[in-house]
């Protein structure tokens, strides 16, 4: 599940909210050990989600670097290229864009 969590730090264009939360999700999915959580822990799952997305953004304006932003075009690049590494023609999934 956390290999699903991206780096957003320090790129041209910033982080988008929905990224964050993509990231929020993923992180509270993991440590929860739920995907879907039943309807009981429904809210408190959503409220976890909730707080790790606010507190990520607080987190990420607030950051400083010296080094230059990373382009999300060649970052998506080399990314495919390890993958075309590691699975060979068998992209995963979402790479196939399926």
């Amino acid at each position: 599940m956390c290999r699903n969590i991206k780096m957003l730090h320090n790129f041209e264009p910033p982080a988008t909210e929905a990224e964050i939360r993509a990231a929020a999700l993923q992180f509270v999915r993991k440590i929860s050990g739920f995907n879907t959580p039943a309807r009981v822990n429904e809210k408190a799952f959503s409220a976890a989600v909730d707080k790790v997305a606010r507190i990520s953004s607080t987190l990420l304006a607030s950051l400083e670097a010296t080094a230059t932003p990373k382009n999300r075009q060649e970052e998506a690049a080399k990314a495919r290229a390890r993958a075309v590494r590691r699975f060979g023609n068998q992209l995963p999934s979402e790479d196939r864009g399926e």
